[in-house]
Order: C-alpha cells, then structure tokens, then sequence
C-alpha cells in the first residue's frame, strides 16, 4: 500500500509539472509575513528518522522537487521547492497525500521587531540600564511592531510647545493653536516659556527612528498643540478645538495646585462630555501630591468611587509609578484612580548606584532651548541636560509625565480599530495593564502595557459577518437544495474573530420569516408546496457575536 500510494502521488506531481506552465510561490491575496516559494514537510512522529524518510525523499526528487532551505532531521522535517512549473499550493495538497507526511506549510519569513535608531533608546544610563527604559517596560517595543500609529492625532493642552525642537518641529499636525487669554498672554503658541508642554508633547509623540535623541510612545502620531493658560474658558476651548482637529486623544497633564473637593466648573465637565461623544480618550495626570482627591479634570473623567469598576469613567486618571514598580511617593492615590505608567526613578535608586541626591529622578524628554520658568523659579528644578551635544532635553517626573504614554496609546488604540468603541478602548487599557493582582488603590488597574493593549484591540471584532445564500429560481422539484457562502469583515491591521455559525431563514408571502436551521453547514435541502413563491436568505453570525445587519434574499418559485 505504502508503494501504491508513493506511486500515484508521482504520477500526479508529474502531471501537474506537465500541464502547468506557470510556477505559483504563493496564492493571491496572502497577507502577513512574506512567503519564501518554500514547502514545509513535516514527516508523522512514527516516520521521522526511520528508513521511510529516504523513501519519501526519493519520491520527492523523481518527480523534480528541489530541497531548499533547512531540513531538521531531529524533528523529521523537509523543506522543498517545486519543480519548475508546478504552482507551490497544488504541489502541498499532493504531498499531504503521501503516507508518513504529518503536515505541508508555506514557508514564510519573518522581518526583526521594529527597533527605533534613536540614541536614547541604547545610551547607557548608571542607574537604570538605558536613558529611555521606561518603554521597554511599558511594551512599547511590541506595540510598534503591530503599528507605528501613522494617522493618530493626540491633543496636548498644557504651556506650549518648542515648535524648532529637531525632536518636535515634524510632528505638528498643525501649527500651535493659542488658546490664552490676550491679557494673560506668554508668548506665542510655538513657543513654550515654562517647559512643561514641550517635555510631555516629547513623551507622546517625539519624532521616533530620525536618528537622533529620543523616541516618543506614539511612534508616527502627531500633535495638536492647545497653548492654554489653563483658565477654565480656555481649557474648555482647548478641549472642544482639539476634538473638532479630529485627535483620538487628549492629554492633560493639569489641575488644581492643592487637594480640594470643589466640583468642577460646568463648562469643563460639557466640553469634557462632549470630547468623550467623540470616542475621544480623555487622559487627565493624577495629583503630584499624595493624597486621594484628585482634583480635576482627573475626578470627572474616573469620579471618586469608581476606579475599582473596570467599565466606569469618562476617561483615565493617570497616577505615576517609579522605576521599581511601585506608585511614586508623591503620586496620587484612591478611588478615582484608573491606571498607572512609569513617571519617574525612585530617589533611593540613586542612592544605592552612588550616583549621590543630584540628579533629577524624572524621565527624559525634549525642552526649549531658551531658559524656562522650571529653572529660574524659586525651587529651580535643575533638570536640563545636554545629549548628543544638544542641551534641549531634561529630566522631568511627575504624573505629568506618565499620562502622555497612555495617551499616545490610546491614539493609536483608536487609529488601528476604529470601529472600537471609546469603552472599549478604555476598559483594554485597563484590562490589559501590568499588575499583581486587581485594582489598588496605589496603581489602580496597573502599569500601562502598550503591546497587549494593541493586541488587544486588534483582535477586538465589532464588525459584523456577511453572507450569500443561492437558491434557483424556478424549480420543477418540491425538494432542492440552498447553499451559501460567508466571511468575517476584518481590515488590514486587525483580526476578524471567524464566522461561528448562520441562521438560515424562509418567508412566504404574507407570513414572518421563520428559522430554517442554525447551523455551521453552507447547505441544506428544503421541500415546498407546488405553485409556492419562497423568500430564503442567511444571517452570518461570528465568534464576538456581531449579527448580520442586512441579509440579501433569494426567491425561488415551485412550479
């Protein structure tokens, strides 16, 4: 029998080899990574490293099949090529057919993870390895390698921007947009006299891969600067304008200077509702004062109580962690947290590296190059630092500093999927945050995890299945047959759950449509009355539960 079969699958591989006159390496339309033109055969258990390998080998280079690649004998693997003329698919299913053979696969190849060229990402740094290293932590590397979030648009309402920053200057969506009172006026809106608004832009959308100083969370995405002077008109004017510039995120790194309980101006909590009727990610910073009450826009966006209730909030309130995983002394905490990401190294990790009370434990970021308010003030911060022979970068930490990355990954959450829903997005982030165990009051949901909050939102199904069903027209036949066909909608980025199963219907004139069967079949057989006009059609349901909206029907007469 083992020869019989060796034979007949000869004989058909030369057939093909014969009446084919065009080699195929891959079928039409396959996406993911690039395939090689190679054949992966993978021999049974009970054949690899007996004598039927040689056998099975032999077959393979009669009928003119090229051994390519690596063949792993340890495992009982084979890699071919076709023979000239024999498309890659139709030699697979004639090689499954050869006895002792486990499984045929195209061979396909793979590119490294997107790796950043910036210099921040490798410099070495005493304490915590690289200068950049909160990235790696937060999964950033995975993220960039699902997408670079070309098209996202994060919102920054804070004290400028540094327009001319090599780091920043391309990533403006449009120029800086002045949102200050005239009579309360610090300069234009390219300009960023305190530093602050420069220092998070960076974190969120730094120009990433140019080579040189840092990389921003969003990779490719972009900003819409909102100059504020951070009254509440203009912070309530700065929200409406970015949502209306069409940003997916909207970072606010602002608050009240001292716990409070006030209630939130009106107007900021309308222009807040109406950001989040646009599926805009609201992402407001934490307190930088420990303490349990917020303030807003952190309390409206998670108010107090419902941090612990992974699908409530408006948005996200942002508290900070340090370099060892634990909320940052002078972090916000409570009820009204939602998540945490890493905003700066922890003072006694210094101490222990001997690098002595001096440097700022803050994280690294781009800054103006004029002198800025933060170092001229009473308590300068002494936060500048030259990298690369450019000293427009400093060391900042604070909450300020850990919302900006949730923020550019919201952005790119909404950009890759954007039939998510604005809950959807906020409740993965929360979902997929790195922590120990529930929600605390320290870190609420965790430490932001940008590479499974993409995975996560990329295998998010929200569209719906179509299907087709065929019925003939007329028939003679009181019995015929239905058939039909269906995918998952999915687009390119994103991963469709699968068709789970169709719920196939039949009308008759003057009656409701009546189920047929609910199966995972493409056909049935239906019987009907002599001189009957019947309407049939299919609803494709799949794995997430998205039900076929508008099913097309078919209407077949029995004559």
């Amino acid at each position: 029998m083992f020869r019989r079969r060796v034979r007949i699958a000869l004989i058909v591989l030369l057939g093909l080899a014969a009446a084919s006159a065009t080699a195929s390496a891959a079928p039409a339309g396959v996406s993911g990574p690039a395939l090689t033109g190679n054949l992966l055969v993978l021999l049974d258990r009970t054949v690899a490293g007996s004598a039927a390998v040689g056998t099975v080998k032999a077959v393979l280079a009669r009928a003119g099949a090229r051994f390519a690649g690596r063949s792993v004998p340890e495992i009982g693997l084979i890699t071919v090529r076709p023979p000239a003329g024999v498309p890659t698919a139709a030699l697979a299913r004639v090689l499954r057919l050869l006895p002792g053979v486990a499984s045929v696969e195209l061979e396909r190849r793979y590119v490294p993870r997107t790796i950043p060229n910036d210099p921040a990402l490798t410099a070495a740094d005493p304490v915590t390895g690289v200068v950049q290293w909160y990235l790696a932590r937060e999964g950033f590397y995975r993220a960039w390698s699902i997408t670079h979030g070309a098209g996202a648009l994060v919102g920054v309402i804070d004290t400028g921007i540094d327009a001319t920053h090599p780091d920043l200057a391309s990533k403006l969506a449009v120029p800086p947009i002045d949102q200050q009172d005239p009579s309360d006026d610090s300069g234009p809106a390219g300009t960023d006299q305190v530093g602050h608004g420069t220092h998070v832009a960076s974190l969120a959308c730094a120009a990433t891969s140019n080579h040189l100083g840092m990389a921003g969370a969003g990779y490719d995405c972009r900003l819409v600067i909102e100059k504020s002077d951070f009254s509440d008109s203009s912070i309530a004017n700065s929200i409406v304008d970015a949502t209306k510039r069409g940003v997916q995120a909207i970072n606010m790194s602002f608050g009240p200077s001292m716990a409070t309980t006030d209630a939130a101006p009106a107007a900021e909590v309308r222009a807040l509702d109406y950001a989040a009727a646009h599926k805009v990610v609201l992402v407001a910073a934490a307190a930088d004062y420990p303490g349990s009450e917020e303030g807003d826009p952190a309390n409206v966006v998670q108010p107090a109580g419902t941090g612990p209730n992974i699908n409530a909030g408006l948005g996200l309130d942002v508290t900070a962690a340090g370099f060892r995983g634990a909320r940052a002394s002078f972090a916000g905490f409570g009820s009204e947290i939602s998540l945490a990401a890493y905003g700066t190294v922890a003072p006694d990790a210094f101490a222990e590296a001997g690098a002595g009370p001096e440097p700022e434990p803050g994280l690294f970021g781009a800054f103006p190059g004029a002198l800025t308010q933060l170092e001229f003030s009473s308590a300068p911060c002494y936060c500048r630092t030259a990298f690369g022979g450019d000293n427009r970068y400093a060391y900042l930490r604070g909450t300020s500093m850990a919302a900006p990355q949730v923020a550019a990954t919201a952005a790119m959450m909404r950009v890759l999927n954007p039939y998510a829903s604005l809950h959807d997005v906020l409740r993965l982030l929360k979902q997929t945050a790195t922590r120990t165990g529930g929600w605390s009051s320290d870190l609420g949901w965790g430490i932001l995890n940008a590479g499974a909050a993409l995975d996560a939102i990329r295998r998010l199904d929200r569209l719906a299945p179509v299907s087709r069903l065929r019925a003939p027209a007329r028939t003679r036949s009181l019995t015929f047959t239905l058939t039909w066909s269906g995918h998952d909608q999915t687009r390119p980025g994103l991963i469709a759950s699968g068709i789970d199963h169709y719920d196939a219907y039949v009308v008759t004139p003057g009656a409701r449509p009546r189920l047929l069967a609910r199966t995972r079949r493409h056909a049935l057989r239906f019987t009907g009355r002599r001189g009957r006009r019947y309407s049939f059609y299919t609803v494709a349901v799949d794995r997430a539960g998205n039900r076929e909206q508008h099913p097309v029907r078919e209407t077949t007469v029995v004559g």
